[in-house]
């Protein structure tokens, strides 16, 4: 893998990432609207996401012509290079249309399916975390790093919830059982966000069941470039089972204990 071509990534990943950043940011129409549901009623999709998929898509197609996509919005392009772009064009929806803060635009790259560059802008924030492979995370333009691990019982942990009442039943149990073991609970709304957010030592731990690819490609490699482990159940890698982010020391027990509880299932 040479530096030159992760430095190519990564140029581009910042320039869809902040294109698509201040096209969500400055065109919100005041009267947005639900464009469609996917799993639920309550899982929604915005006229703003579709557009913000179609801008980072045309980018990195013009650009990159035989690089693959995946995108949450549907996007899907095989290509011919090994390279593949997971792309987010909107984490956080929801907080998008009741116009709170917390939402991000994550484009990740991957090579022969190994993620090589990772972005997360953040408008709203003014904040943009990166990552390349082997070169450390960054916020704006300052080393992140995760915190050291504090004991369990002061971890304070950022999770979310999926869309289907069953699940999002099953997560609330999980929650009951685990919020009097530690510090306490965050639930932000964009899992691209909170893994950021544990790269930059604001949160101790996050975990989640149902995240899609496109929601932990960039932010699980952040988090891992700023010091912490990730994994799902033990000895897998993050899936759509289960993604936790720690820093060592405390992944290890908030794994076993996740599985414990039997947050990978509904």
């Amino acid at each position: 893998m040479t530096d030159q071509l992760k430095a190519e990534l990564l140029e581009l990943a910042l320039e869809a990432a902040l294109r698509a950043g201040e096209f969500l940011r400055d065109g919100r129409p005041a009267d947005l609207g639900v464009a469609a549901t996917k799993s639920s009623a309550v899982d929604v999709v915005t006229e703003m996401d579709i557009a913000s998929e179609k801008l980072i898509t045309g980018l990195l197609t013009d650009r990159r012509p035989d690089d693959g996509v995946l995108g949450e919005e549907g996007a899907s392009i095989e290509g011919s290079s090994g390279v593949q772009w997971v792309i987010d064009p909107l984490d956080g929806t929801v907080n998008y249309l009741y116009g709170l803060p917390s939402w991000a635009v994550s484009i990740a790259a991957r090579k022969d399916g190994e993620t090589l560059v990772g972005v997360v802008h953040a408008p709203m924030r003014g904040e943009t975390c990166r990552a390349v492979l082997g070169e450390g995370a960054y916020l704006n333009d300052r080393p992140a790093h995760v915190r050291p691990a504090p004991a369990f019982e002061l971890a304070l942990v950022g999770t979310g919830f999926g869309y289907l009442a069953e699940r999002r039943n099953r997560q609330a149990e999980v929650v009951r059982q685990l919020i009097p073991q530690v510090r306490d609970i965050r639930r932000g709304g964009s899992a691209a966000i909170d893994l950021c957010d544990v790269a930059a030592g604001r949160l101790d731990a996050y975990y989640e069941r149902g995240l899609n690819p496109w929601d932990y490609a960039a932010g699980e490699l952040i988090a891992r470039e700023a010091g912490a482990l990730t994994g799902g159940r033990p000895g897998d890698a993050p899936t759509t089972d289960l993604t936790i982010a720690a820093p060592p020391g405390l992944f290890e027990p908030l794994q076993a204990r996740l599985d414990e509880l039997g947050a990978w299932h509904d």
